[in-house]
């Protein structure tokens, strides 16, 4: 056990196999006196607030090593990193602004030597709460911590053995702003455009890299937003390799076609349709929607926007909606600061979006992200306007930004990436996650209209 009082830096001290039993007494009393003196004396009996919530990592050894398995309450199930590398970290997004104060890891034999444990309001700029510089494996229980912020990390810079790090279990124990995490809340990963014709073996490929991104956040489930493989969406194309990668979680993907999917010498979504099954068509159609939670989600076809079928059904979907908040998702963006520029085959059903004060739509085809501020169809700024992304870069070479669009407020092309969507019954917000494990942007929260 460990008794860190929160005025300095706590550091652990590794476990001692023998000790006076005069010296426990003293440093019982000692640590009683400190811990009613205190201004967190009641941190003792705070809940643990990281159980079940998103985690990355800087590697991880297996996809069955993930990064998720340090926080899901298992002490059987363990993140490990790759081998043989300094520095490595894991880190929990606990969904909201928390006060820790406590940390309580339990290492698998592959432990850190030297760690630290550092917060951060924004998954960006970090501040170190407690260090270790000894360690010896085990059990870590770090208290009297005064850390505040909605990322926690665990960041390794010399292992203890010849391996990785790996550990059973990280629980954070505090409070988190406003009382418990927002009702029906969920996470979802997006990404379009994503695997090109390369595999791992290529150092260049990067949707090998987005899908280990992906995997590592685990989420309630993945959407692509079209052109998931390059370059005629073949179904061959699909097995040699959108499958090696983003299929690893194929029966969690709920996908849309791009324009690449129409190139199939085999027919038009031929392979798309081969690959994917009822997946992709599970009312039938190329089109299609479900709920989670309090949302309405609407999974569209943009290369059929022009037929009369698919904007009918969309009317009637949303005429039978129940769902306090929409969002909708297609490859071809409205705006777009990109090379392709803005898409207005897609303003139709942007107005019928907007009739029906939906909230989020989500698009590809150009290679890089982008997020707008609420507009309506005509690209004026509006309160209750829809708010754009474009996520197209999961893995398809980049695309420059050429002209940028009115209400266009936060534009990257070249790191490649996945979106971070987090859900709650009232509102939304996300994170742009570069494949480096870095947050490149964060969005405002958003409430449903």
């Amino acid at each position: 056990m460990r008794l860190n009082v929160s005025a300095h830096l706590p550091t652990s001290h590794g476990r001692h196999p023998t000790l006076l039993l005069t010296f426990a007494a003293v440093f019982a009393l000692v640590g009683g006196l400190l811990l009613a003196s205190s201004g967190r004396a009641g941190a003792a009996a705070d809940p643990i607030v990281s159980t079940g919530k998103p985690a990355t990592a800087s590697s991880a050894e297996t996809s069955a090593l993930g990064a998720q398995y340090a926080f899901d309450g298992d002490p059987a199930t363990r993140w490990a990193s790759t081998e043989g590398t300094d520095p490595q970290w894991v880190r929990v997004d606990l969904g909201a602004t928390a006060a820790v104060s406590r940390v309580k890891l339990n290492w698998e034999a592959a432990h850190a030597k030297a760690y630290r444990v550092e917060m951060s309001t924004d998954g960006v700029t970090w501040t170190p709460i407690a260090q270790e510089t000894a360690g010896d494996g085990g059990t870590d229980d770090l208290t009297g911590l005064t850390g505040t912020g909605r990322y926690l990390r665990v960041y390794g810079t010399a292992r203890g053995t010849s391996y990785g790090y790996s550990l059973f279990e990280a629980e954070v124990y505090g409070t988190l702003d406003g009382g418990p995490p927002p009702t029906g809340a969920f996470t979802v990963v997006a990404a379009g455009d994503i695997a090109a014709q390369c595999t791992a073996s290529d150092s260049k490929c990067a949707h090998p890299k987005t899908a280990k991104l992906a995997q590592q956040i685990n989420p309630k489930f993945y959407l692509t937003m079209g052109d998931n493989q390059y370059d005629d969406a073949r179904l061959v194309d699909y097995r040699n390799y959108y499958d090696k990668t983003w299929g690893a979680f194929k029966a969690k993907t709920r996908p849309v076609p791009g324009n690449h999917e129409t190139y199939d010498p085999a027919g038009s979504l031929a392979g798309y349709k081969s690959y994917f099954g009822s997946i992709a068509y599970p009312q039938g159609k190329s089109y299609y929607s479900y709920d989670e939670g309090n949302w309405h989600f609407i999974a569209l076809d943009s290369n059929s926007f022009d037929k009369s079928a698919q904007i009918d059904w969309l009317k009637a979907d949303l005429a039978a909606n129940s769902k306090k908040c929409v969002a909708a998702y297609f490859h071809h963006p409205l705006f777009s600061s990109g090379g392709h520029g803005n898409e207005p085959v897609s303003k139709p059903v942007w107005k019928i979006l907007y009739g029906a004060k939906a909230d989020l739509v989500l698009n590809g085809h150009d290679h890089h992200y982008e997020r707008f501020a609420p507009q309506d169809p005509e690209g004026k700024a509006k309160a209750d306007g829809i708010v754009e992304i474009v996520g197209g870069m999961g893995g398809a070479e980049p695309y420059p930004i050429e002209e940028i669009q009115p209400n266009s407020q936060k534009r990257i092309s070249g790191p490649y990436g996945v979106l971070k969507m987090d859900f709650t019954d009232s509102g939304y917000g996300w994170s742009y996650v570069g494949t480096d494990g870095q947050v490149k942007d964060t969005s405002p929260k958003y409430s449903c209209h």
